[in-house]
């Protein structure tokens, strides 16, 4: 928990440490276990024996075992293969007086993650103890991952739970039950498409077509015939009439994409049929009602486009009724483990078990600033998965711009501040980017959830109010 001090305030959730359960018959084994298990920031409980693990099990949550094979009142091999077999969310590390290749084989065959020598090292205890800790949070995470997919996508076609998400999924909310004009902004690659398929298909014109065009794609008098048909000899090629999309769509959505783009002269005629609520093909002197919503979208800066004098500004009025702006994806960063998630469960081999990702590719997708947005990152986890030599995708797996960290900002201001001052405040910038969600903070961080914990108690932050 994060001390109420100004806009720190913000982060009051209980961070949950690794929870490990110690099997030793020797009271001072299990009493260093404890305390190294302690230093790594988990919570430990110590037995002596393997039924009283057993009970343990059955009635507490634990993250992982460790324990002697050689119990003088109870079998430790038992225990292991009752823990693999009934908990198999459990990892289990061993501790051996055996420490040749032959011991290691055989209590990972019986479904130990690792094993440590007796006698052992503090540093070697610490280490392995984080090392394990990694993995199981790493894997808790994609099951996290994927049941906030399940229960929480977003919205539509959308992913994201991050709060600049949920307000575009309010303001979808309460536009698809209108009829007025909508105009979505954002870079390319945030979305655009899916938040008007999503206004449309969320509101009572769902039943009725959605018709879009991308402004963008064609010539002029392309686009002009798309919008608002022809009849038949009205130009070369004219072998007969053509409905346009503005009368095609009738009753439902049309969703003028990249509406920047349009030509000037063609956006006085789409003002006047927006304002008539009727069309005139080409080549016709009749007029034609039309019952459409219009849903707009740009990339473009329409406010220096109407300087410039390349976009009229009655257009623009008619159609920002409803703003909308997507948030690049450099600004949602805590989206992107989830986002991940998604696209592995879309590309992977729908016959095998479904990818993941490592702490080292996830730290490098979360540091990049993703100039092509949501878009970019399918096209990367696409490419990482058909190219990846296994099921969990590494840094070598990556697009090649990702495999390589990008280089520090210098700081805009002079101000020298001590390391762990600096640590502090990273850790709660973080802590509210991600609306106190450790899981995805300790990731962005690229730290585990234990080193998060460890931090947080190391700077006094665990104990504020709720």
């Amino acid at each position: 928990m994060i001390p109420a001090m100004g806009e720190e305030a913000a982060v009051r959730r209980e961070v949950v440490p690794m929870n490990l359960l110690i099997v030793d018959d020797e009271q001072s084994i299990r009493e260093t276990c404890a305390t190294v298990s302690e230093q790594c920031g988990m919570k430990a409980v110590a037995v002596a024996t393997a039924k009283e693990a057993l009970e343990v099990l059955e009635h507490s949550a634990v993250d992982i075992v460790l324990t002697d094979l050689k119990l003088q009142q109870s079998n430790g091999v038992e225990l292991l293969k009752h823990v693999h077999d009934r908990h198999p969310e459990v990892a289990v590390v061993v501790l051996t007086q055996y420490g040749t290749i032959e011991s290691a084989l055989e209590v990972t065959r019986m479904g130990a993650v690792d094993y440590v020598t007796k006698p052992f090292r503090i540093e070697e205890l610490r280490s392995r103890l984080e090392r394990v800790a990694r993995a199981v949070e790493l894997q808790q995470e994609n099951r996290l991952l994927r049941e906030q997919l399940r229960t929480r996508p977003g919205f539509g076609g959308l992913i994201g739970v991050s709060m600049k998400m949920q307000r575009v999924y309010k303001m979808i909310e309460k536009v698809s039950q209108h009829e007025y004009p909508v105009l979505i902004l954002g870079e390319s690659g945030t979305g655009k498409e899916l938040v008007a398929r999503s206004i449309h298909f969320s509101g009572p014109r769902k039943d009725r077509p959605f018709a879009p065009v991308d402004c963008s794609a064609l010539v002029p008098t392309l686009i002009e015939s798309e919008l608002f048909g022809y009849v038949k000899g009205a130009f070369s090629g004219a072998m007969q009439a053509k409905q346009g999309l503005l009368e095609a769509a009738q009753g439902g959505t049309l969703f003028l994409y990249e509406i920047g783009d349009m030509p000037v002269d063609l956006q006085a005629k789409l003002l006047r049929a927006l304002q008539e609520r009727e069309v005139k093909p080409v080549g016709s002197t009749e007029r034609r009602h039309i019952n459409v919503r219009i849903i707009a979208a740009t990339n473009r800066d329409l406010d220096a486009a109407i300087r410039s004098g390349s976009f009229r500004q009655d257009l623009y009025f008619r159609l920002n009724v409803v703003q909308i702006k997507l948030p690049p994806l450099r600004d949602r960063k805590s989206d992107i483990p989830i986002l991940v998630t998604a696209f592995l469960e879309k590309f992977s081999d729908p016959r095998g078990p479904v990818g993941t990702i490592s702490e080292d590719a996830m730290r490098r997708l979360i540091a990049y600033d993703w100039p092509g947005n949501v878009r970019e990152l399918e096209n990367a986890i696409e490419r990482a998965v058909a190219l990846g030599s296994g099921p969990i995708l590494s840094v070598a797996d990556l697009p090649s711009n990702l495999q390589y960290p990008s280089t520090e900002r210098v700081p805009e201001k002079d101000e020298i501040l001590p390391l762990e001052e600096l640590e502090r405040r990273a850790i709660l910038r973080t802590l509210r980017e991600t609306g106190g969600d450790k899981l995805s903070a300790a990731r962005m961080l690229g730290i585990g959830k234990t080193t998060l914990y460890r931090k947080l108690k190391q700077y006094h932050m665990e104990q504020a109010e709720q």
